[in-house]
């Protein structure tokens, strides 16, 4: 197995950091990665926010479903889609300028995302661990705020970063789905996802002596029903609005 690829399968989320700086240097060539990442059109659909202000962090350690890690990561980047730049140049040099639609929004979220996974695997060569925040898709009125995002600036992601502790490094890594559940060759074969328990036996495994049944009801509230789930479209939806207006 190639480096690269270890580092892929043993990546996980760290949100226990070591009282250890990022080094300028190990952060420079992680933001240098990101912005190598595959990009729509050559055109950079995204800005990087990096937060150094400990009070902004301190303020999404609550708005972003209140975790307190967020406020002790060691390097905290938000990944926005952005579409400001190219209008600006577009509005001062052509007067025949579409306005920004729905499409536009979804390539410039991908952009950003693209990046941003390309920051976690540069990171994860240094031995810097990462965890994605999605919760900065809520509150959107109070982050745009909160950030200072003009018009067609919306936060795709954020992630946190540090060095894990040991406890961190030596967590077992959640199992996923198999893969013969998720690959489909030439089109959407219904009949893979048939057998339920069997798609999602890696998560539902041994939890709390539950049938399948009782394990879906509970990761539905958990999840899927949750408050910050409404939140998160409610805030998406504001955002659509806002964006093609």
């Amino acid at each position: 197995m190639n480096e690269t690829i270890r580092l892929i399968n043993s990546r996980r989320s760290v949100r226990v950091y070591e009282d250890r700086d990022i080094l300028p240097e190990e952060k420079q060539a992680i933001l240098n990665a990101a912005l190598q990442a595959p990009t729509a059109g050559n055109m950079t659909l995204y800005t990087i926010l990096d937060i150094t202000d400990q009070g902004i962090k301190d303020r999404l350690s609550v708005t972003c479903d209140n975790q307190p890690f967020i406020s002790e990561a060691k390097m905290v980047l938000i990944f926005c889609a952005d579409y400001k730049r190219w209008l600006d140049v577009f509005n001062a040099n052509y007067e025949n300028v579409r306005k920004p639609g729905t499409g536009d929004l979804f390539l410039a979220q991908a952009d950003a995302l693209i990046a941003a996974q390309n920051a976690v695997i540069a990171a994860e060569s240094f031995g810097i661990g990462s965890c994605y925040i999605g919760d900065i898709t809520e509150n959107y009125e109070i982050h745009k705020e909160l950030l200072n995002l003009p018009e067609y600036v919306v936060p795709a992601a954020m992630l946190c970063f540090g060095y894990p502790t040991e406890q961190q490094k030596n967590r077992n890594k959640p199992e996923r789905i198999d893969v013969e559940y998720v690959v489909h060759e030439n089109g959407y074969d219904s009949g893979r996802i048939s057998d339920q328990e069997n798609v999602f036996k890696a998560q539902s495994r041994g939890l709390k002596g539950e049938d399948f049944s009782d394990w879906v009801k509970r990761f539905c509230e958990r999840k899927w029903n949750s408050d910050f789930s409404v939140e998160m479209s409610r805030s998406c939806e504001k955002m659509i609005k806002d964006w093609c207006k």
